[in-house]
């Protein structure tokens, strides 16, 4: 059976991929993020999963103001990256798992989750840049899933609804009957505002209750709608919409293995924090 081993949040700023293409990890502005990521490359060396089922918000790759799914999910034998103008590298194509990617579906719909099924599906920086900090450039064979949750479109889904999205998917991965080991990722955030009067906002109190409610207490978050994360995350930070839906695939209480927090790179508050899923399953 398929088991989830662990679950991490982290964030995506395409400066990070910029970064690792000038091999600048060790430069003082950078170290105290790549640093704080070493022990997440251990971890991944020391357990191997097999699947990344990674929650992550499109960036205008698949879809824009037009066309915004609130949930999508990739049933794709690969995944393509393409430019999208930051200046980074296009990434080699990552390998799918459609038979497991249709078996999540099946399962979201029939619990009354209207989702987005897409048999073609790019992949931006918000799924490049974790896989490079996973993996760098020997990345193994592993396949991922892709669900992409609106952070961009008004009306946003709630940290509530995006919990219970998690909670589904975890279920969905415990009834899968192949022997599959499996990381959920949540990718982006924290706080951050790019635009706007309050350009350049970060609320780190925010972020590091949010860090530690995610391992103690995830239902909080719910509290909040998904405007508040704007006000107290900022128009970006709400992002965290994608951690919440990380923590919710993971079974029952966690064990924190490891976190680090650092501002900012970007304008943005960058955060990492890895969880490891009990064995005894839901």
């Amino acid at each position: 059976m398929a088991r989830v081993i662990g679950g991490l949040g982290t964030s995506h700023v395409p400066a990070i991929g910029g970064a690792i293409a000038r091999h600048a990890q060790h430069e003082p502005y950078w170290s105290p993020f790549f640093d704080g990521f070493v022990p997440v490359c251990d971890w991944l060396k020391s357990e191997r999963p097999d699947i990344v089922v990674i929650f992550y918000n499109d960036h205008g790759l698949n879809f824009f103001l037009d066309k915004m799914p609130t949930f999508a999910i990739g049933a794709a034998a690969e995944y393509r990256n393409q430019d999208e103008g930051w200046g980074l590298a296009t990434s080699a194509p990552f390998l799918g798992d459609a038979r497991l990617s249709w078996h999540l579906i099946e399962a979201l719909v029939a619990q009354e989750f209207d989702i987005a099924t897409c048999q073609d599906m790019l992949v931006d920086h918000a799924v490049t840049i974790p896989m490079s900090l996973m993996w760098g450039s020997e990345l193994p064979r592993i396949r991922i899933v892709p669900i992409a949750i609106n952070t961009v479109q008004h009306p946003l889904p709630s940290p509530a609804r995006c919990l219970r999205l998690g909670q589904a998917v975890g279920r969905a991965l415990a009834d899968y009957e192949e022997d599959a080991r499996i990381v959920i990722v949540g990718s982006g955030g924290l706080s951050h505002q790019l635009d706007g009067a309050r350009a350049g906002y970060i609320n780190k109190t925010f972020d590091l209750y949010c860090m530690q409610q995610l391992v103690d207490d995830p239902a909080t978050l719910t509290e909040y709608s998904s405007l508040d994360l704007v006000e107290l995350a900022g128009t970006q930070g709400v992002e965290l919409l994608n951690w919440i839906a990380m923590r919710g695939a993971l079974t029952g209480e966690v064990r924190k293995i490891h976190s680090n927090y650092h501002v900012p790179i970007s304008n943005t508050a960058t955060g990492i924090l890895l969880l490891e899923n009990p064995s005894d399953g839901l």
